[in-house]
Parts: C-alpha cells; structure tokens; sequence
C-alpha cells in the first residue's frame, strides 16, 4: 500500500514539474503581436531580444557564415548543427536578409507598443540605422539589404541605377544656395559696380540733354521759317 502511494506521490511532482516547465516556456515566449504584452518592462525587455537577433543575422550575412538549424533526431535528443558556409546558394542569402528585416519591422511594433505603455519613444530618441552596410533601396523605412544581400542577381544593378541616375534637385534645394547677393542686398557694397553705375548714369543724361538740345535747336528753325519772332 505504502508503495503504491510512493508511486502516486512521485507521478504527482512529475505531473506537477511538467506542468510549471510547461507554463515557464509559454511565459518566457515572447508574444506574437506586440499588442498582446500590457507590462512596459517585459516590453522592453522583448525590444533588447530582437535587437540582438537583428545584430547576430546581420553579423551572419556580412561575415558570409550562414546558420542552419538541422534537427538529429536518434530516439534521445535533438541537436542543432552550426554550419559556416562561404559560398552559401542565392535562397539561402534571401531568406536571411528578410528575416533581417521583418525583425526590423517588429522591433518598430515594439517600439510604438512602449510609447503606448508610456516608455520612451525610441523612434525619435534614436537614429534608426542598426548597421554602416546596410543601405535602403524605397527610402529611409524601406526594405534594406545588407551584407552579400547587396550582391544579389537584381539588387547590384538596382542600387548602380540609383548612382547614375541623381536625384533631380528640388525648389528646397536651390533655396538653399542662393545668397544676399542674388537679391541685390549688397549691391551698395560693389565698387566696381558703383562706378559702372555712376558711368551709364551720365551717359543717360548726357542723351538726354543731347536729345532736349536738339529739339530747341528744331523748334527756333521752324519759327525762323515762319517769320515769327521769339522776343
């Protein structure tokens, strides 16, 4: 009888250990929509974990060593193979650069998901680069390739065709260049071109003297003509 209750007793803390490791894993799993955390801390907290994974991946496809996860499955254990392949295939480099960014894309879930908490806006406290060689293709939240990704059928010539085509300065732009001078605020200023000033300035009036001149000289003859007197 007394052995039949050891074995209850030990069945029951079996049930029981399993039980709390298996509330342990869903508690330490970090949710599926940023929406579904109400804590702030445990929200950071996520935040920190997928910066980590951004910056492990992008250390991965810079360096050229690929992980893949093999499951070894011998009736005991499961393992997982580390394998650093150089010359990985093109699918292989693709999956890792949208990994990179869809954890990009949900560490900005996140982000919004603390300001709403009522942490801090990240977004704006921080420049939103996470590495020198990643390059943004359709602007500054657009999807971003990095590392042999940029190497890729389509994506060489993608980012060539936005050298040789230069972005068309805009009315911004050529706002920014235009000086005093452009709007005559220092022409007082300009010797030369004070003296140049003064010089069509005299020739206008000497015209124009020139030009009374000769309608008083035209005027007398044609009195003359008439026989009237001008005294």
């Amino acid at each position: 009888m007394a052995r039949n209750e050891e074995k209850a007793q030990s069945l029951l803390n079996r049930w029981t250990s399993m039980k709390q490791d298996f509330g342990d894993t869903f508690k330490n799993r970090r949710p599926y929509r940023a929406s579904q955390c109400d804590n702030l801390k445990d929200a950071e907290r996520w935040r920190r974990q997928i910066i980590r994974e951004i910056s492990k991946k992008v250390s991965d496809i810079q360096n050229g060593a690929y992980v893949v996860s093999m499951r070894v499955d011998n009736g005991s254990f499961d393992a997982a193979l580390n394998f650093f392949i150089a010359g990985s295939s093109e699918h292989v480099v693709r999956d890792l650069n949208d990994e990179i960014n869809k954890r990009i894309c949900e560490k900005r879930h996140w982000e919004r998901r603390i300001v709403q908490l009522g942490g801090t806006d990240y977004g704006r406290s921080q420049p939103q680069t996470y590495d020198a060689d990643g390059a943004t293709v359709s602007g500054a939240r657009g999807y971003k390739y990095f590392g042999a990704a940029k190497d890729l059928p389509g994506v060489r010539e993608l980012f060539q065709k936005e050298e040789r085509e230069p972005r068309k300065r805009t009315r911004q732009d050529m706002y920014k260049h235009i000086e005093p001078d452009y709007y005559g605020f220092r022409d007082d200023e300009d010797e030369q071109q004070l003296k140049d000033e003064e010089e069509a300035e005299m020739r206008q009036r000497q015209r124009a003297m020139d030009g009374w001149d000769a309608a008083g000289a035209k005027r007398k003859a044609q009195v003359a003509e008439l026989g009237i007197s001008t005294r």
